[in-house]
């Protein structure tokens, strides 16, 4: 199957999974009904009178941001998951291998428990400290790592990212063990949700994706040498430190971002980049993308399980991702080592 059919296959899917999560829900809402808010709100047109307010605030504030915020979370954690396993050339490596999630948590549950705001952001205090945790995490592990290693190798990071991200961990540990009145607000966080998401988040999110993606495209062709080992990158011109600090910190923009805003949901990083690798190769200017366009289709539909499957009752969508992601996590690890054998 021609590239061009699976890029349309995938579009569509993600198209379809986007009206599920727009449809589904506590009541059902026909897709027709869907279609008439979207062309009233975007493009003006009248209401039919058999749509009311209540459907229509319903579908525009509530269900269509939340579809489109787990699409854009989704995009960003795989697309960054894809950087990672690139640069890193390990098939288990991620974002939150380097700390990304528990620097962000940790700086998020401070936040929860002592009800700190800042001033000028007010409400937005928790994304954005919890953001800074994350990327300040994954900047001390790459200072650690050069001042260890002047060459970077690639165990040198994934060792002091695992080592800093148990000792951060632990630090939240204990964060949360004294605060108990805190602790299912904190529990609940950690496992990531997409409830009460605004269009302003949304706008966020894209403008961070849109940015990554335009420069992880600029950066195309070194992640292609460097899948081939170090050595053929060198020999190509490529400069091994200076690339890695761009690529590694912009896949922890990516998801440090999405951490800030929605909390840790697992595993997506790890599953889009070998489907689509598998599906369309190794080509980094067409993988990355599709990747993302993956990622997104299946964290609208893991949110979609999460707060369906057991209504009324709502599930963290990080339990739902990490139910189909750790059996995978296994799978991709044996294979490799019966590979290897």
């Amino acid at each position: 199957m021609k590239n061009k059919v699976k890029f349309l296959l995938f579009l569509a899917s993600a198209l379809a999974a986007l009206a599920l999560g727009v449809c589904i829900g506590s009541s059902r809402i026909p897709l027709g009904t869907v279609l008439s808010v979207l062309s009233h709100k975007l493009f003006g047109t009248a209401l039919p009178e058999s749509v009311t307010g209540v459907t229509a605030s319903i579908v525009w504030s509530i269900r269509f941001p939340r579809a489109v915020m787990a699409f854009l979370i989704g995009a960003a954690l795989s697309a960054s998951g894809t950087v990672m396993q690139s640069v890193l050339r390990n098939p288990l490596a991620s974002s939150y291998t380097l700390g990304v999630s528990s620097g962000a948590s940790l700086l998020a549950a401070v936040v929860l428990v002592t009800g700190f705001s800042l001033p000028v952001i007010g409400s937005y205090t928790l994304p954005f400290l919890g953001f800074i945790g994350g990327l300040g995490t994954v900047f001390l592990a790459m200072a650690l790592s050069m001042r260890f290693d002047r060459g970077m190798e690639n165990h040198t990071i994934i060792l002091v990212g695992m080592v800093l991200s148990l000792f951060v961990n632990a630090l939240l540990t204990l964060v949360t063990a004294l605060s108990s009145e805190r602790l299912s607000q904190l529990i609940f966080w950690q496992m990531g949700s997409f409830s009460g998401e605004t269009w302003q988040n949304c706008g966020l999110v894209l403008t961070v994706l849109a940015l990554g993606l335009c420069i992880l495209q600029r950066y195309a062709r070194e992640m292609d040498l460097m899948t081939f080992g170090e050595e053929q990158a060198l020999s190509a011109g490529v400069e091994m430190r200076r690339v890695k600090l761009i690529l590694i910190a912009l896949s922890a923009l990516l998801t440090g971002t999405a951490v800030s805003l929605v909390g840790v949901i697992g595993f997506v990083d790890l599953i889009a980049p070998h489907i689509i690798r598998r599906l369309f190769g190794s080509n980094h200017r067409l993988v990355t993308p599709m990747a993302a366009l993956f990622g997104g289709t299946f964290m609208v539909l893991a949110d979609l399980l999460a707060r369906t499957i057991l209504s009324p009752l709502e599930l963290p969508v990080g339990a739902v991702t990490a139910l189909i992601g750790a059996p995978f996590f296994a799978w991709v690890y044996f294979h490799r080592k019966r590979g290897a054998a």
